[in-house]
């Protein structure tokens, strides 16, 4: 039987994030949660736990360097491994007013705004991608997903929230680039939107729950060998980049 296998989710303190690493638990994954504020994560993990969930609890700002580095760290010398990576994490600072979005227009947004944003839903994933994926060669199997949306479709671009839109674009761009450069190899790379989803960033409004957003995840985080890679992906079916 196969070792079992160790998942990092981030930003799994809350909404999608949590909802992903109690259901990679449950399906017989020992799940490293990453959050960046310590009590969070470890009272999100804790209830997992308390639930019958393995799972730990790892603080890590994922848009620090040092502390991506620390995270790699951790997994070589405790655990030896990282099967599974879910680059959750991710920041919409600009104001979510939908009702007028032009507060949010390309020709006023705060272009610092804008980085920030790249560096915590763009930077981050490529920084991981980089810490984590030479583990993933060393045990011979892999899954990565970049949990993007559809605001950042080329295909569906309108106008307004740059960063988050310019970001998630980003982050797909980054899942074609390592698809490529893994082309071959046992370790599947792929984006999944789940949907608008009610959750600290969705709103109340939205129109799904984020336990529902998870499903699409999981899925893409447990492919079997002939599964997908290098694709974009809403409840297991492929989408328009």
């Amino acid at each position: 039987m196969l070792a079992q296998k160790l998942a990092v989710v981030t930003g799994a303190a809350r909404g999608i994030g949590a909802a992903v690493a109690r259901d990679l638990a449950a399906a017989g994954c020992l799940v490293l949660m990453v959050g960046r504020n310590a009590e969070a994560i470890e009272e999100a993990a804790q209830q997992l736990r308390d639930s019958g969930h393995d799972v730990l609890a790892h603080v890590a700002d994922v848009t620090d360097a040092s502390a991506v580095a620390a995270l790699a760290a951790r997994l070589r010398r405790e655990f030896g491994r990282a099967d599974i990576l879910v680059n959750n994490a991710a920041v919409f600072l600009e104001r979510k007013d939908f009702a007028l979005p032009q507060a949010a227009s390309v020709l006023v947004v705060d272009p610092e705004m804008v980085a920030a944003t790249h560096a915590c839903n763009a930077l981050a994933p490529l920084r991981l991608i980089q810490a984590i994926v030479p583990l993933m060669r060393e045990n011979g199997w892999g899954r990565i997903v970049n949990v993007s949306s559809g605001m950042g479709q080329l295909s569906e671009m309108g106008g307004c929230w740059p960063g988050y839109r310019m970001s998630k674009a980003a982050l797909n761009a980054l899942t074609r680039l390592t698809a490529s450069e893994l082309e071959g190899s046992p370790i599947k790379i792929n984006s999944v939107c789940p949907g608008w989803c009610r959750t600290a960033m969705g709103g109340n409004g939205a129109q799904r729950t984020a336990d529902e957003g998870a499903k699409g995840i999981v899925w893409a985080a447990l492919l079997p060998d002939d599964g997908p890679s290098g694709g974009f992906f809403r409840d297991g079916k492929a989408i328009d980049w």
